[in-house]
């Protein structure tokens, strides 16, 4: 015997009064706890707790469109990220509310098995899957740096990428060329949207990408049925909107002038900030201060690390070397703010400022300005 939610005795025979169990439940996933999520990614969205329940009912009658995982010049860092995300894990998520048709790293099928299972998804789901690409794409000498199955990276970008709904590129690779494109790029690395201009792309940024927003992207797309607000680099501004150093635990610090003057002395060991160590925050946009790793236990400066700016363009090059320090900040005290750091920022650190206009978000029906308020 076994019992029913209600906790009665039963002969195993599923009880017509009850409404079948949700793919979560299936999983072993509690209502509260699944209430939990919704509410974390209600936050995460930059939406009013209030949106829980639509996420929640979203999630509960999706019909698992189908995505595929692309991946080229990679260290496979953000695969990683997503399978050791938890609470629940971002690949239950994704496992359960998508169907993944192709994906390199975790797909049974190989070779010539694999290839068809692609293509047919190109062919016959036009216009309606989803693309996620993991690692730069290579552009010298037609591509050759490159090959999957026989083809090229950029030939596998343009057919794939250019047929789907839209493509999200994970990690600073894919959306801006990262480490493969640092100077002096030997194989033309580009990211997805220079790769394939055509494509509707959302760029998430970061080496690796938080797991969490990806997870934020997926569900804002299953409750809205359209893509979020970005800025003018292809960011989502829920998880890019703000600049890491305004989130920033640390911050207090710097408004008293308190600052590590070397790694492990006394300001170090009392959490003070890492600007004078070079911490790119102040010309980095992104959620890591309040979104962490590690199931939200941890991030780079809270760590002690400072921030090498990862998820802006070409950081590689433009955030180099990573302990020189930003232009000196004029006195300290709460006036010291960012944006007067930000006054005297390199030129090729400059456009993290410049460029962060926001532009219209993308609808379901591909071009069209977005109402913001959702996100």
């Amino acid at each position: 015997m076994s019992r029913t939610r209600d906790g009665n005795e039963h002969d195993g025979l599923p009880d017509p009064a009850l409404p079948p169990p949700t793919v979560w439940e299936e999983r072993g996933i509690s209502r509260r706890d699944f209430m939990k999520f919704c509410t974390a990614m209600s936050a995460a969205l930059a939406l009013p707790p209030a949106f829980a329940p639509k996420i929640a009912h979203a999630l509960d009658q999706v019909k698992r469109p189908t995505l595929v995982w692309l991946e080229f010049q990679d260290c496979a860092g953000n695969t990683e990220a997503l399978l050791r995300s938890s609470h629940p894990t971002v690949a239950e998520l994704v496992l359960d509310v998508l169907s993944i048709d192709y994906h390199e790293t975790i797909m049974a099928a190989a070779g010539h098995q694999a290839e068809e299972a692609l293509a047919k998804v190109t062919k016959e789901q036009k216009g309606k899957y989803l693309v996620i690409v993991e690692g730069s794409i290579p552009m010298k000498d037609n591509g050759v740096y490159c090959c999957v199955g026989g083809r090229t990276a950029v030939d596998i970008a343009r057919e794939v990428c250019g047929n789907a709904f839209a493509t999200i590129a994970v990690g600073s690779c894919a959306a801006y060329g990262g480490i493969p494109a640092a100077a002096p790029n030997p194989t033309g690395a580009v990211g997805v949207k220079e790769a394939v201009p055509e494509a509707t792309v959302i760029n998430l940024p970061g080496c690796p990408l938080n797991p969490d927003n990806l997870t934020a992207l997926v569900v804002h797309y299953l409750t809205f049925n359209k893509l979020p607000a970005v800025d003018s680099h292809g960011r989502p501004l829920f998880a890019y909107g703000k600049r890491i150093h305004d989130a920033c635990e640390r911050r207090p610090h710097f408004d008293a002038g308190q600052y590590v003057e070397e790694w492990g002395d006394h300001g170090h060991k009392k959490g003070y900030c890492l600007y004078k160590m070079g911490c790119k925050g102040p010309a980095t946009w992104h959620n890591c201060p309040t979104q962490r790793y590690n199931m939200k236990t941890s991030w780079p400066v809270g760590a002690g690390h400072g921030c090498v700016g990862c998820s802006e363009p070409l950081f590689w090059d433009s955030m180099t070397p990573f302990y020189r320090r930003l232009p000196n900040v004029p006195g300290f005290g709460i006036e010291s703010t960012a944006d007067k750091i930000g006054a005297g920022l390199a030129v090729a650190t400059a456009a993290a400022f410049a460029g962060h206009g926001v532009i219209s978000g993308m609808r379901h029906d591909k071009g069209k300005p977005e109402d913001h308020e959702e996100a």
